[in-house]
This record gives C-alpha cells, sequence and structure tokens, in this order.
C-alpha cells in the first residue's frame, strides 16, 4: 500500500487557533474529521492516519511551531519510510489571493518559515507543496498581524469551502499524481 506524508503547516497553542497562518492545521483537521479519524499527540507532530481507495494517508500538525517544522516532516518521513514524491505540505500564501489555491511539485520557501526549516533540514526544496491564498489585505508594516490574525467573517465561507476541495486535492495527488492534480487544483477560482 503507498503512503502519503500529508503535513498541515500551523503554529500550536489556542492564541493561533484560526488564525490565517495557522490553515494547514485547518485542512488536516478537515481531512480527519472526514475520515471519521482522531489526532494522536506523538513525536513532534499530532498524527492522524486515514485510508483512502488503497493509500495510506499519514496525516501530521507538527507541535514543534513553524520554524522548527523541518524537524517534524523529516522524522515522520523517515519513521514511516515515506518517499520526498509523496509528502504534501499545506501552507498559507501571503502572494495568493484568497481566491486562490496553487501546487507546485517544488519551488522557494517565499519567506515562509516553516518552509525554510522544511528546505532546510531536508536539504532540497524538491517536494510538493499546496499554497493556501490568504491575500495580503493589510496596511504597510501589519504583515504579522494580519497573517497571525484571524479571518474576518465573511472570509469564512470562502476559508472552509477552499479547505474542503484541499481535501479532495490530497486525495487527487494521492492517487493520479501531482502534474493532474495540479492542472486542476491551479486552475481554481473560488468566489469571493
Amino acid at each position: 500500500m503507498s503512503k502519503f506524508l500529508i503535513v498541515g503547516l500551523g503554529n500550536i497553542g489556542a492564541e493561533y487557533a484560526g488564525t490565517r497562518h495557522n490553515i494547514g492545521f485547518d485542512v488536516a483537521d478537515a481531512m480527519a474529521a472526514k475520515y471519521g479519524t482522531m489526532f494522536r499527540v506523538d513525536r513532534l507532530a499530532e498524527v492522524a492516519e486515514a485510508k483512502w481507495k488503497g493509500r495510506q494517508l499519514i496525516i501530521i500538525k507538527p507541535t514543534t511551531y513553524m520554524n522548527l517544522s523541518g524537524k517534524a516532516v523529516k522524522y515522520w518521513m523517515d519513521k514511516e519510510k515515506i518517499s520526498l514524491n509523496n509528502v504534501l505540505v499545506i501552507v498559507d500564501d501571503l502572494a495568493l489571493t484568497l481566491a486562490k489555491l496553487r501546487m507546485r511539485g517544488s519551488g522557494s520557501d517565499a519567506g515562509h518559515n516553516g518552509l525554510k526549516s522544511i528546505q532546510e533540514v531536508l536539504q532540497t526544496d524538491q517536494y510538493p507543496r499546496l499554497r493556501f491564498g490568504i491575500g495580503n489585505n493589510y496596511p504597510k508594516g501589519r504583515q504579522v498581524d494580519f497573517v497571525l490574525g484571524r479571518w474576518a467573517p465573511d472570509e469564512l465561507p470562502v476559508v472552509k469551502q477552499k479547505a474542503e476541495k484541499c481535501v479532495e486535492i490530497v486525495e487527487s495527488f494521492a492517487t493520479i499524481g501531482i502534474e493532474r492534480t495540479m492542472n486542476e487544483a491551479n486552475k481554481l477560482e473560488f468566489p469571493l
């Protein structure tokens, strides 16, 4: 059975729950809810396991804080013997509007501390990632407040819709591969 490591990036702690920076955790939670599985606290991460069409999905939410996410990713890749091609990191992205998702097989960290940590620990940027657009609607100098801020009430319906779509994208990635999944995911536009 093929194994996949699905990594939702975020920060632990109630103060970060529901913030833009924690959308990776929210997508991981949506996956666990869909498959009726629960997270357990384990080494460097909260971990849930699910089966989808003959694939085993190991879903993690690193408990290391964002800037040390790479440690958790490496540990779980090694423990579960999962190749880099079968890892998918779900992350917030300021450069994309809330209407967009972007899937890539590799790429820069774009200043994101979670991706930076993963790249440093794995010594490569050649791993799949799904970027969840959060927009950049903040005054100059207020980026941190925006990223660590909660979604506006009028954004919540599209955030929920996108999170559910991300679960389908993960399933597609695990069954038909990144190229075909990318072609579909990168065309999506969510009504704001």
